[in-house]
């Protein structure tokens, strides 16, 4: 179980989807830079995306389930689990694009990038020292807590919501 997950403030995403954008060009371009993403083939593609109605924003990524069902959907061992983070990741050299991973996520997460080769999924980044869509969040709504402290905020704001009701 990775020992930190991603926490998104919905009181401070404004949907402006700068996360997505500095996902895709730091993650899947090959350029690493916006004017060279923007020309290149296969074009780049977050990892992370950002819904939203323009009032209301929400992050959706891969949640590092307990469990890992896109890891034993995948029967060349592609999908694999980074024992140090706990988070799982795509071996694009192994991966056959069969999508058996893109069925068994129950959040939707994982994109079919045939383009690639290969499935695409949020790994956190745990190769690096801060993921990109948390450092480039202009409002600092994304971070990464321990399971407790998620559920100490979460715990919090059911407790805003109910005074503000009463």
């Amino acid at each position: 179980m990775p020992t930190r997950r991603f926490y998104v403030d919905q009181n401070l995403c404004m949907g402006c989807k700068t996360c997505e954008l500095h996902c895709a060009v730091k993650r899947g371009s090959v350029s690493k830079t916006l004017p060279g993403a923007a020309r290149e083939k296969p074009r780049a593609r977050a990892r992370i995306y950002v819904e939203g109605n323009g009032w209301t924003a929400r992050v959706v990524h891969c949640r590092q389930c307990e469990d890992f069902p896109c890891v034993s959907a995948c029967a060349t061992g592609a999908l694999r689990v980074d024992r140090e983070s706990g988070c799982s990741y795509i071996d694009a050299d192994k991966c056959l694009c069969c999508w058996m991973c893109v069925a068994a996520c129950p959040y939707g997460v994982i994109a079919p990038a045939a383009e690639k080769h290969a499935a695409e999924k949020c790994d956190r980044c745990f190769r690096m020292q801060e993921p990109y869509c948390m450092s480039a969040c202009p409002t600092k709504a994304i971070s990464l807590l321990t399971p407790a402290e998620i559920e100490e905020k979460n715990r919090a704001r059911r407790r805003a919501v109910i005074l503000c009701n009463n």
